[in-house]
């Protein structure tokens, strides 16, 4: 009997872990690193797209991104980090 309490726990584990996954609730980190050039993000260089803000380490970053903005955000969630989420209130 004990053997299948351990199973169901397992199972029930696995569950939850494939939930959250598939909701979405990745366990991916705050963005650290320019999806452009790969150098630590400096916060006053961003720029907006889609409800998400994207960081940079330099200025000859942003109109790189802005080319092609679904590529960087594509390599920066490979790499296993979020843009930021924004309300509608921020603009920018």
């Amino acid at each position: 009997m004990s053997d299948l309490k351990n199973k169901k726990f397992g199972l029930l584990s696995l569950c939850f872990f494939l939930f959250f996954f598939a909701a979405g609730i990745a366990f991916a980190a705050e963005q650290t690193t320019c999806p452009v050039m790969g150098g630590t993000i400096d916060k006053k260089l961003y720029a907006d797209y889609k409800g998400e803000r994207v960081y940079f380490c330099c200025m000859a970053c942003p109109p790189q991104f802005a080319k092609d903005p679904e590529k960087f955000i594509n390599k920066l969630k490979g790499m296993g980090q979020e843009p930021e989420k924004i309300g509608t209130n921020n603009q920018g």
